[in-house]
Order: C-alpha cells, then structure tokens, then sequence
C-alpha cells in the first residue's frame, strides 16, 4: 500500500508529473534540449522573482551547496547554523578545505540580523551561508530583515538555502540581494527527488572565478560558463527526465495554480497545523519564525512516534519522526508541495484517532 507522505521530502507527486518523467528520450545535445533547458531556466526566473541566471544540476540540494562554498568563497565564510541543514553546509567547508566559522543558534531559534551584522562588522567574512527553512526544526528565519544587514556589506557574497521553501513560500531573490539561492525539486516544488536549482549573480560569479580549485563536477563557473556558450547545454549529461517534468510542473505552478495562490495554500495548511500543535502539544519553533512547509511539533504527551508512524502507515500515511537528537522528542508533519488543506486536516484527524485524542 501506498503511504501518503507528510514528511520533509520526498513529497507526493501528482500523477502527471510521474507521467512526464516518462517522456522519451531526447539528445542531450540537440536544439530540443536547449530549448528544454532555456524554458525551464525562464520559468524558475519567475519562482525566484530574479533576473539572475539559473544554473542545473543533476544532484539534491546538497550538490550546489558544497558547489557554492567552495566556488565562491576567497577569503572565509561565516555559515549560519539554525539545525541539521546548516551544520551540514558547514562540514562542507571543512571536507573541501574552505576556510569558515560556524554561527549557531538555538535549534528552534531564527539565525538574527544581529548575528549576521556582529560577524560581518569584523571584516573576516567575504561569504555568508543561511538557512532559510530548517527542516530539523520547523523554523523559517527572516531573511528580509537579515537583508537589510546585507546592504551594510555589498562585497559579501550571500548564499541562501530555500531547498525547503521555493515553491512554498515567496523569495524575492533580487529584492533580498541574494546572490546564491539553491533549492532542489523534491520539497515544495513538487518532483521527485534528484535535480539541484540555482539562481546566480554576477557579483558571485566574478567571486568564483578569482578562487583557484573549485572542483570540477559543482564548478559554477564552468556550468556558468557553458550554458553561456553552448545555448543552454550543460558540461556533464543532466537527467533529462527531471527537466521534462520541472518544465511541466513550473508551468503549472507559475501559470495554472499562481505564485500568490500557491503561497496561500501553503500558509493556509501551516496555520492549520500550528493551530492543532498547540491545542495537543506544543510547537518547537517560536511561532514568529514558524516554517510555511513544515511544522516542528514537541512530543508534551511522550507518545511512541514511530509507534504513531506505524498506525498511521497502516491507513495509508507516514508523517517524519523528529531530526538527530530530536527523535521521539519531537515530530514533523510537512505540509508542502501539491498537498491540500483537506489531506492536511484527514492526516490529523487520523493522529486524533490513533491517540485518543479528545
């Protein structure tokens, strides 16, 4: 039996976009798939309401990740870890030989502009990495107030991680003065895992290209620098599966369901949620920087998660058990994607059950 997934990615997938990952084959090198790529590359534009150049990569999220660190970083990078996902860009750094610190917070805390400002005012950082969405810990930090810190250091190369966000909630990329804005297809986007988005700026380009050994595979500058010579065509042979069905599905998000509708439904169905978790438990985020996608909920009532996850498996859904440490201290209901209002309310209506909850 098939589970419906309500945890952090993978997420359901609609069935046309299953069928489109089925279209046949096309020459890497062909027109077609020039074409393929450019469309793609002019609708996640769109998504990141930019007008920077949008890079592929035939990876998760991660890929673009380690391939900005390493690409764009000249002098040292301060990453800013709020949970598992900024700990992980900052292990990066270290197995790539990249100089940086790592500035925490309290998981279920925001990374601050205070932060941010404090690190940046003593010269030592030409990269800053934040997380915008923590998956670990239900957390959403505010990068508008964190972009007007930025303007204070416009040398600064700005990398933003939105694997869990675009799609679900707005980023204006060119407003915040974002130079680095990676996300991956299997969050809120709405395919299956494997393909890596990015959008880049001229000013991290021109960073990128004054650091020597960038790898080869996530070398931004040569998939910059090819898609610009080439039309469109990527170095390496991209899965052109995944292009077929992200064409299709940003169509449908940008021009069927609207950007502004989209990011409705999201913060419709994490209210919801939030609103359940804090009449039966409690949430882990501070609801001021609660996430649009998913939500973090305290395990007050020290139920058996994975025991609740075996229930729920058995009436066809699966929600995620807390993150690391977090686990059976916590657990996560995502609710990204192409997920609904009604399915929400089904899923928590089915965790009521379970638990006798009155």
């Amino acid at each position: 039996m098939h589970k419906k997934l309500f945890i952090p990615g993978p997420v359901e997938v609609r069935p046309e976009v299953l069928e489109k990952m089925a279209t046949p084959m096309i020459g890497h090198r062909t027109k077609d798939a020039s074409q393929l790529q450019r469309e793609i590359s002019e609708l996640a534009m769109k998504l990141f309401y930019t007008k920077n150049q949008i890079l592929l990569s035939t990876t998760s999220g991660s890929g673009l990740m380690e391939g900005a660190i390493r690409c764009c970083t000249r002098k040292r990078a301060a990453v800013f870890s709020i949970g598992a996902f900024g700990d992980r860009w900052f292990k990066m750094a270290q197995n790539n030989n990249v100089p940086a610190d790592k500035i925490d917070s309290e998981w279920g805390r925001p990374t601050t502009p205070e932060q941010v400002d404090a690190a940046l005012s003593t010269g030592k950082y030409d990269l800053i990495t934040i997380t915008h969405n923590e998956t670990s810990t239900g957390v959403m930090c505010p990068v508008e107030e964190i972009a007007v810190v930025m303007k204070k250091y416009p040398d600064v190369i700005w990398c933003l991680d939105t694997v869990s966000s675009m799609a679900g909630t707005k980023i204006e990329v060119d407003a915040l003065g974002v130079d680095i804005c990676i996300t991956s297809t299997q969050k809120a986007i709405g395919l299956p895992p494997g393909m890596a988005i990015c959008s880049i700026s001229e000013k991290a380009m021109n960073a990128a290209r004054q650091v020597e050994f960038r790898g080869t595979y996530l070398d931004l500058v040569e998939l910059y620098d090819y898609i610009q010579k080439k039309d469109y065509q990527y170095p390496s042979t991209p899965s052109l599966s995944h292009m077929f069905a992200l064409r299709y599905q940003l169509n449908y998000i940008i021009n069927e369901e609207g950007l502004e509708n989209r990011f409705a439904r999201h913060l419709e169905m994490a209210k919801r949620t939030r609103t359940w978790a804090k009449t039966y438990f409690e949430m882990l985020a501070d609801e001021r920087y609660a996430s649009n996608t998913l939500t973090t909920i305290k395990n007050t009532r020290g139920i058996n998660v994975g025991d609740l996850n075996k229930k729920l498996g058995e009436r066809g859904f699966m929600l995620s058990n807390g993150y690391g440490a977090l686990k059976e201290k916590t657990f996560r209901i995502a609710h990204m994607a192409d997920c609904t209002l009604a399915e929400v309310n089904e899923l928590l209506g089915h965790v009521e059950d379970i638990l006798g909850l009155k």
